[in-house]
């Protein structure tokens, strides 16, 4: 007793019962995210417009709730609309009912064709959606569905939300839903039935009918009258009495090499096999009553013939093959290829058997190399001629990737000009014609110019067609191995133009376009390099020399950079070997005079005149001033340029790097400087610059001691900085002419340069230059097919496509796996203009007259491509209806095994569907229905005669093997 009458010991359990449970937590969860979405309240908005719900815009929000930790995604889905803030209303906002449930009657949205599932059953423009999150289990047992569809029940009631709130039942497959809708008073309760198989009480309207009757229970007697939508669908999958359009290239005759040079140059286009799979067709029998239509297990009156509407939708085949899809996408693979050119052919190919074992590339060594030993007399040209005998031995020794016939068709079309027909000069003449490939007309279409864009190549162009020629040979003539004989035999005959002086064919002169892919300007280079060589073996004048100032009269003189922008490295180096460049046997003897000989002959004869400038003299004697031979400034491409820019960028800021950067930029100016002194005998600084640079000479009027008004000049404040390049440049200038100054395009050193590029390239890295060249191409393929289809969506497409690939291919290193994504789109582009083809045969409009009914069936066509649904205007009785019904009728003569029925005139098809004189059972136009939708409405009061009356709905899908009712019951709650 003492023990218990300790207040120690006394100690109570306290509980409390305020404490939120995990269930209470997650409805005030649910709540928030209401409030938080402001969907509190009554909402107001105008009735849906006929055929919104598929031409609106949907929008859609997420947020992730938890119960306990379970997790779940509640969604809001609604149709962007106007607003009818100001819109009046005659009811009072108490009495108002739901959004929700006034779209439940409504019948101008029925059947979308392109909606959310819970649109298409329940028909409303917005709804809340709470299923189990991704990595979530379904929500299954039955005691958890009720407690979820409670937690709905009392969040709506605490919130006073109008919207319905639906919870995902069942597996996601099944696509199983119940909700429930809230207004004033009143609820609506959405179910749904799912089952494998349909009852066969319940495979009918009237069967259907008797459940929604039981279902609503209405008191009244007779019952409101049901409205009943009715749409059956029809699937056409047997296409054999149309053929596929497309005609396939000849495989066999392309592997066998019976292929000419035109062939090379065509992109194959269009789908092997038909990409419309299936046809489907919906008849529609809308805002029927009960009484008007019969359809029980004996008999129906849903003729697919008598419905008042059509809609037609068209299924494509998942992925069809596509030629041109297929052959970039093969050639694009190329590009995740490791193995160099001599690994894939083998270094056998390659190599010399004895002692005069060599590879192509140490020709040149070969002639360079110490006279230990007495050198026989051979060229670069001889050691790549019998370099390139000894390969083509062994490939007849081993098996040549590329059959000789292609390979002579595909060097045929990449090199018109070598035809053996064809003499040097002709030769040159034409190579000269066709600088670019292109007529002045195709210069200036927009298609040209897009090699601007995707840093290309112009059409038509070598570089170009070399593209088409790889991708050919690699899709058709042995991959990757015929690929790398190709590109040896191009870089062999790039070595062979440059030794024999043979200007290469289909490439603009000049030098290189930066605009154009590395591998053009790489090829447009070597080609400068043969321009030059040819023009010195001949013997001509390098009159290149155009006037250094020209500089438009509002710009500014040019700095010691500016002038010589564009001069590579390698144009002023010290070890650079010096070449001299003679005209006669005359001038050669003039190096051998002496020192002061060279002065005085200097001082009373000028050489490398070019003309006049003008009217100008010298400032020091009465002299004209003429503007000299220059040099023509180095070529460049875009690489040489960018390892220039990195040599002048590690130079630095000090005084001393910017005085070397600025020698290195001056290589030209000293070269126009000396060509101006030998031009222009006892010349000054500023007569050099009165025509190099006049905005640097500056002349004002003064007066003079007499009082007469001269015109005096004088060197710009720049050109008098101390220190000043130009200055030192004039000083150590010597008076030569152009023809016999170092050099500052070394065309040899810079050809070997780029033979040897292009010898190194692999596979991988030439696939990766012509990609771009592939791509514009395929692109001008593209528009060439669609032009004869004029497809809107096409044409966006188009412009999508060449407006990401044009991002992608300016960048120096594109993301393959966003290129891939480019070639997979105008895989789809592709497609499609094969599917307007395909529906343009199957409804005849390439064989039909013109006039208005062509112009229907155009139109319907167009839209088969641009909707997902099409309704046929005049159903059964239109020009389209008519097809479709004989494509149906077709289509069922051939199941049945029936060939002559199926080729019966239209004449002969009633007698045929009657059976005339046959014993066998007719055969029906129409296949039984793949899919049939039932919809039934009413208004009626509910629970009790009393109630107000409401809007009830029944959504029945009978299919195959799936039988859905999804129903939407409302009640009064206010005496419930």
């Amino acid at each position: 007793m003492a023990a218990d009458s300790d207040p120690e010991s006394e100690v109570f359990e306290i509980t409390d019962f305020t404490t939120a449970s995990e269930w209470e937590r997650f409805i005030s969860r649910v709540e928030e995210v209401l409030n938080d979405w402001k969907l509190i309240g009554c909402r107001v908005g105008n009735p849906p417009q006929k055929g919104e719900f598929t031409s609106g815009s949907w929008e859609e929000t997420s947020q992730e709730i938890n119960f306990a930790d379970f997790k779940f995604s509640i969604s809001h889905h609604y149709l962007k609309q106007e607003t009818a803030e100001n819109e009046s209303r005659d009811e009072s906002e108490e009495d108002a009912v739901p959004l929700a449930m006034q779209d439940l009657l409504c019948m101008n949205n029925d059947f979308p064709p392109r909606a959310h599932c819970l649109v298409r059953w329940y028909g409303v423009r917005e709804f809340l959606v709470i299923s189990p999150g991704a990595n979530c289990e379904a929500i299954i047992s039955e005691s958890k569905c009720n407690l979820l569809l409670s937690s709905v029940s009392i969040a709506l009631a605490n919130t006073g939300c109008q919207v319905p709130l639906f919870v995902q039942i069942q597996q996601k497959w099944r696509r199983m839903y119940s909700g429930e809708c809230q207004g004033s008073g009143i609820r609506t309760d959405f179910e749904m039935v799912h089952l494998r198989k349909v009852p066969s009480q319940y495979n009918h309207l009237s069967g259907l009918l008797d459940v929604f009757k039981n279902k609503i229970g209405c008191p009244l007697t007779p019952l409101p009258p049901i409205n009943i939508s009715i749409r059956f669908t029809y699937v056409l999958q047997d296409w054999q009495q149309c053929s596929w359009p497309q005609q396939p290239p000849d495989f066999d005759a392309l592997l066998a090499g019976e292929v000419g040079g035109v062939e090379f140059g065509k992109l194959p286009f269009g789908a092997c096999e038909d990409p419309i799979s299936e046809l489907h067709l919906s008849t529609t029998w809308p805002n029927l009553t009960e009484g008007i239509v019969v359809d029980n297990d004996v008999y129906s009156d849903l003729d697919p013939l008598q419905a008042p509407h059509w809609s037609v939708r068209v299924r494509k085949a998942d992925n069809p093959q596509c030629l041109l899809g297929e052959f970039l996408m093969e050639f694009f693979k190329l590009c995740c290829r490791k193995e160099t050119t001599e690994e894939i052919l083998g270094r056998n190919s390659v190599e010399e058997e004895g002692k005069d074992n060599s590879d192509i590339t140490q020709a040149l060594s070969k002639l360079t190399e110490p006279a230990a030993v007495p050198i026989p007399k051979l060229s670069v040209s001889n050691m790549v001629h019998s370099a390139r005998k000894r390969i083509r031995r062994h490939r007849r020794i081993e098996e040549s990737p590329l059959n000789n016939d292609v390979l002579n068709s595909v060097l045929l079309y990449l090199f018109p000009d070598a035809s053996a027909d064809k003499s040097d000069s002709s030769d040159v003449k034409s190579t000269q014609q066709n600088t670019g490939g292109n007529t002045e007309q195709e210069k200036q279409s927009e298609d040209y110019h897009l090699y601007n864009q995707l840093k290309s190549a112009p059409a038509d162009s070598l570089t170009s067609r070399l593209a088409l020629c790889i991708c050919m040979v690699n899709f058709y003539h042995g991959g990757v191995r015929a690929v790398a004989h190709l590109w040896q035999e191009f870089v062999l005959e790039m070595r062979y133009r440059w030794e024999n002086n043979c200007l290469i064919y289909g490439l603009a002169s000049g030098a290189p376009d930066l605009r154009c892919c590395l591998l053009h300007q790489k090829l447009q280079m070597l080609n400068c390099c043969i321009e030059r060589k040819r023009a010195r073996d001949n013997g001509r004048k390098s009159e290149g020399g155009k006037e250094r100032n020209r500089l438009a009269p509002d710009t500014a003189g040019p700095s010691a950079a500016e002038v010589s922008h564009g001069k590579s490295w390698d144009s002023w180096s010290d070890s650079e070997e010096e070449f001299f460049e003679c005209l006669s046997d005359t001038e050669e003897m003039k190096e051998v005079e002496t020192e002061s000989d060279k002065k005085a002959a200097n001082k009373s004869k000028a050489e490398g005149r070019l003309q006049p400038h003008g009217k100008l003299t010298l400032l020091n004697s009465q002299e004209p001033l003429y503007i000299p031979v220059t040099q023509e400034p180095a070529p460049m491409t875009e690489d040489l340029l960018e390892e220039q820019s990195e040599v002048l960028a590690k130079l630095g800021t000090s005084a001393e790097g910017a005085h070397l950067r600025a020698r290195m930029q001056s290589a030209c100016l000293l070269s126009d400087m000396e060509s101006f002194k030998a031009a222009n005998p006892g010349c000054s600084l500023e007569d050099f610059v009165r025509w190099y640079s006049p905005r640097d000479y500056v002349e004002e009027e003064v007066t003079d001691e007499s009082g007469q008004i001269v015109v005096r000049g004088d060197l710009s404040a720049r050109m008098k900085i101390p220190g000043n390049m130009w200055v030192e440049a004039w000083e150590t200038a010597k008076a030569t002419p152009a023809r016999r100054q170092k050099r500052l395009f070394d065309d040899t050193k810079e050809a070997e340069k780029v033979l040897h590029y292009l010898a190194v390239q692999k596979p991988a890295d030439l696939t990766r230059h012509l990609l771009p060249c592939v791509l514009h191409a395929a692109l001008i393929k593209v528009k060439e097919e669609e032009s004869t289809e004029d497809i809107l969506s096409v044409r966006k497409a188009l412009q999508q496509v060449t407006a990401h690939a044009s991002k992608l291919l300016r960048h120096p290193n594109p993301d393959f796996k966003k290129l891939e994504d480019v070639i997979n789109q105008m895989t789809v582009v592709e497609a499609v203009i094969a599917c307007a083809r395909s529906l343009r045969a199957k409804f005849g409009i390439a064989n039909a007259e013109r006039g208005g009914d062509c112009e229907d069936l155009e139109r319907f066509v167009s839209g088969l491509l641009e909707d997902p649904e099409v309704c046929v205007a005049g159903a059964g009785r239109s020009p389209a209806g008519n097809i479709i019904h004989k494509l149906f009728i077709s289509s069922q003569r051939l199941a049945d095994g029936s060939e002559e029925a199926a080729l019966l005139a239209p004449m002969d098809e009633e007698t045929a569907r009657v059976g005339g004189t046959d014993d066998r059972k007719p055969v029906p136009d129409f296949p039984p229905p793949a899919g049939r939708e039932i919809l039934l409405r009413t208004c009626v009061p509910r629970p009790a005669p009393y109630s107000k009356a409401l809007p009830q709905r029944l959504f029945c899908v009978l299919l195959r093997e799936d039988f859905r009712l999804a129903g939407a019951f409302s009640s009064d709650t206010t005496f419930f």
